[in-house]
């Protein structure tokens, strides 16, 4: 009996440190606005045009010391691009662009992330847009975690890529200095 009892209590003391070992989930932080996909594109070669999409959710995987186990999932509704400018927003939904009447979601998940060290970290992952899914590369940094005034907990990252209009079967419209966008991305999630 005791030998049984000291399996049972062992058996549940990996179980536990396993548990513990793994990677925590997190939902993104919409409902707070604690997170942000950004854009920008020149506009003719003259200045920046810059917005957001208002309307996004997700999830994603961490474990601070194994993040190249990570996970990230991001549903984007291209409808709540906005530029601060609804008559701009009305183009750049209509078929020159984004065509959101035919293609209503967008979405990327990741495929493969490398911890470069020092909180960076490479996000290669599969960019659905347009009708178009591309693997793409967020260069990341990890802006910090920890406990919340609430009682959760909380980590959050920031990231860049760019992505070609003609990549994603987007005709160029606004000229040559136009031929890419520059994505920014701010997420924080909320430990589940």
């Amino acid at each position: 009996m005791k030998k049984l009892l000291a399996t049972l209590a062992t058996g549940a003391a990996l179980s536990f440190a396993t548990l513990s070992a793994t990677a925590a989930d997190y939902t993104i932080d919409t409902k707070g606005a604690h997170a942000s996909i950004n854009f920008k594109i020149q506009h003719l070669g003259y200045s920046w045009l810059t917005g957001r999409f208002n309307s996004f959710d997700g999830s994603f995987s961490y474990d601070e010391k194994k993040p190249e186990a990570s996970k990230i999932m991001v549903n984007i509704d291209p409808s709540s691009i906005d530029s601060n400018h609804a008559e701009r927003d009305k183009h750049i939904k209509s078929s020159d662009f984004l065509d959101v009447k035919k293609y209503a979601t967008a979405k990327f998940v990741s495929t493969k992330i490398t911890d470069k060290g020092e909180g960076k970290l490479e996000v290669i992952g599969d960019l659905s847009l347009h009708g178009v899914t591309k693997s793409i590369t967020i260069d990341a940094v990890k802006i910090g975690e920890g406990k919340d005034p609430w009682g959760g907990y909380r980590v959050g990252f920031s990231g860049t890529t760019t992505i070609g209009l003609k990549e994603f079967g987007m005709v160029e419209r606004l000229g040559p200095a136009s031929t890419h966008v520059e994505l920014e991305l701010h997420i924080e999630g909320i430990r589940q």
